[in-house]
């Protein structure tokens, strides 16, 4: 009996430490597993996925919007449609994801996209946190106000007030250079418009692009002022040290830029919200 008993000691003993090296095995195996996924840069990712996430805005037309059909339109719609089809050869294999202003950062460092293509004007601050590809847009900060009391000048609006929305270059410009003049800060652009014609402030500051759209849409307000502070640049951004999307984004747009792509889009999107008077070299890339 003693000796069955110690057999059988011998037999569990045996198959304790088999088992033990399966499970150290396959921990091992795991650990290469995560390894190899930790590996993969985003594009790979998105291939094998075969669908990129692109943030864009659902109210900005004719940049980027939501149209009644429920599909996005708009300048930078057109753009991310044609960096599908070169990444994964059909403009439709995109996952859209609806932003605002505000949230293009958070998005990006959370992984919720893969590529932001919001009209995201490039600034140092961003670029802190963010990768921007080479722009497909040049961009200036404008006022607009009713025709019956047109502001051509920021000292004009002492003692006004003056609506922009969250997260903007339009916010940060004004916050920074103009504390005074006091600011009626709204989170959509639907709302930031909305609040001008119901005369809620005396002016709104945003993109002069967008602006020059709006105005020709809209009959009784003006751009007083087309273009205050710097001359910016609009591009896409991913997330900081994908240096292997941002490199393919970087080639893309530049090709873009190059084949006359960009100049189509926005003969198709934007010249047709635009005035005539606005001339397609004070927008594009030269």
């Amino acid at each position: 009996m003693r000796n069955k008993f110690i057999k059988s000691l011998a037999i569990l003993s045996a198959t304790v430490g088999l088992a033990a090296c399966g499970a150290s095995a396959t921990s091992d195996s795991s650990e290469g597993s995560v390894a190899n996924i930790e590996d993969k840069t985003t594009v790979d990712t998105i291939k094998e996925n075969d669908v990129i996430r692109i943030g864009v805005f659902g109210d900005k037309p004719p940049f980027s919007y939501v149209d009644a059909n429920g599909d996005n339109q708009g300048f930078d719609v057109e753009i991310s449609k044609k960096i599908a089809e070169d990444l994964l050869g059909d403009s439709s294999k995109i996952e859209w994801v609806i932003t605002e202003a505000a949230n293009r950062v958070e998005y990006l460092e959370t992984g919720k996209v893969d590529l932001m293509m919001a009209n995201f004007t490039v600034t140092p601050e961003r670029a802190e946190v963010v990768d921007f590809a080479n722009p497909y847009m040049k961009v200036s900060i404008g006022i607009v106000s009713p025709e019956g009391d047109v502001i051509t000048d920021v000292s004009q609006l002492e003692g006004k007030q003056l609506i922009v929305n969250k997260g903007t270059t339009a916010e940060a410009y004004f916050r920074e250079n103009y504390p005074d003049i006091e600011l009626l800060v709204y989170e959509q652009n639907t709302e930031t418009f909305q609040a001008l014609l119901d005369g809620r402030g005396a002016a709104l500051a945003h993109d002069n692009t967008l602006i020059f759209g709006w105005i020709k849409e809209n009959p009784g307000f003006v751009a007083g002022v087309e273009a205050i502070g710097n001359e910016d640049t609009i591009a896409p951004a991913v997330a900081k040290g994908d240096t292997a999307l941002l490199e393919w984004v970087n080639e893309e747009i530049d090709t873009l830029n190059e084949s006359g792509f960009i100049a189509e889009a926005y003969e198709k999107t934007l010249a047709p919200a635009f005035s005539s008077e606005i001339d397609p070299a004070s927008v594009l890339i030269n």
